[in-house]
């Protein structure tokens, strides 16, 4: 039995799903099933090719063996979370800009086969799961690779951060960042934050634009519960998480703790993280 890839492409990044069907040629050369399961797509559009068929991912994830991801980090994370609760291994194919999460660029399709055979390292990230209450309701819940984050528009909000009931910041400002390893690099390094190693277990929490001295970022330990109240707020507020929107209202708590599930990234190559953090921020070396 041929062992089966599943390509997720994003289209709007794989203009004329070039790459896409460059992957499928080199991989079905070496032997193996290939199956598309787009990303970012409500069903087959007009544009989608007719000889490409569509497969439903919960269809043909049972005996995968590798899942590629076309597109840029958000496509990424979109994918992550279609894979919540499969052990299946994730590799990226940056076609965005910066690519941080993507292990290969579009000259080094033919890395996909060996991954695809085994031949990679895993490596396993933390998850987030969020949840949002109000009035001792859940009314949101989603997962996140990367991070989540509170902010107002227009105006500062009031914020009260506390770790297992404990509270560890409150101040007025643009918004929070919560971040896992693999976030650290993203929005919360932006915000300020520091540089985690991504197979690391801590949660980040950074402060955006913080109206007080002392509010700076904490490590924090895998096993904390996190809280973000939001009290006496005057102007819209949002959470995001990994790319989703969810509005918040004045007394809702945000709850975010580590994730049973993991992502097992597909590392290929010989670039360290470090490598990975000055090829894509500067080397200053």
């Amino acid at each position: 039995m041929k062992q089966r890839v599943i390509l997720c492409p994003n289209p709007s990044k794989d203009i004329g799903l070039e790459t896409s069907r460059e992957a499928k040629k080199q991989l079905e050369a070496a032997g193996f099933e290939v199956c598309f399961s787009p990303e970012l797509l409500d069903g087959r559009p007009n544009h989608w090719p007719d000889d490409l068929p569509i497969s439903e991912l919960e269809n043909v994830i049972d005996g995968a063996s590798l899942v590629v991801s076309l597109g840029g980090d958000g496509t990424i994370m979109h994918t992550v979370r279609r894979l919540m609760g499969h052990e299946i291994p994730i590799i990226g194919v940056n076609l965005g800009t910066v690519g941080f999460l993507a292990e290969l660029d579009r000259s080094e399709l033919p890395m996909l086969i060996p991954a695809a055979r085994g031949e990679y390292t895993p490596s396993p990230r933390m998850m987030l799961e969020i949840r949002v209450e109000r009035g001792g309701e859940t009314v949101y819940s989603n997962y996140a690779l990367n991070d989540v984050s509170m902010h107002g528009i227009v105006q500062m909000i009031r914020m009260t951060a506390r770790g297992d009931g404990r509270k560890i910041l409150e101040f007025s400002g643009d918004g929070i960042v919560i971040s896992s390893p693999t976030g650290s690099t993203a929005y919360s390094l932006s915000a300020g934050g520091p540089i985690v190693e991504p197979t690391a277990e801590n949660l980040i929490l950074t402060p955006i634009c913080a109206h007080a001295l002392i509010a700076r970022s904490f490590v924090l330990a895998p096993d904390r519960v996190v809280t973000v109240t939001v009290s006496d707020l005057r102007c819209s507020a949002f959470i995001s998480s990994d790319g989703d929107s969810f509005e918040v209202l004045d007394g809702d708590r945000l709850i975010v703790r580590k994730a049973k599930y993991k992502t097992i990234i597909a590392h290929v190559g010989d670039k360290a993280f470090y490598d990975i953090v000055y090829e894509k921020l500067g080397d200053a070396r």
